[in-house]
C-alpha cells in the first residue's frame, strides 16, 4: 500500500514538472517594439517583419490591394 502511494505521488510531481514547461509565454511579449523608420521593423507589430508581411499596416487589406500599404487609415 505504501508503494502505491508513493509511486503515485511520484508520478503526480513528474507529470506536473512536465506541464510547467508548457505555459510560457511567446518571447515577443516581451520585447519593445522595433524602432520607427528601422530596417525590417513590424510596423503592425503582428510579429512578421515588415518585408516578409503580407498586409504591412494591418488594416486588412492585402499590400498589393492597398492603396497606402504603410497607412492603416487608407485602404
Amino acid at each position: 500500500m505504501r508503494t502505491l502511494r508513493t509511486t503515485s505521488i511520484v508520478a503526480a510531481l513528474a507529470g506536473a514538472a512536465l506541464l510547467a514547461g508548457c505555459v510560457a509565454a511567446p518571447p515577443y511579449y516581451d520585447r519593445p517594439p522595433p524602432p520607427r523608420g528601422a530596417k525590417g521593423g513590424d510596423r503592425d507589430r503582428d510579429g512578421i517583419p515588415n518585408r516578409m508581411d503580407r498586409d504591412r499596416d494591418g488594416d486588412g487589406v492585402p499590400n498589393r490591394y492597398d492603396s497606402r500599404p504603410n497607412d492603416p487609415r487608407y485602404r
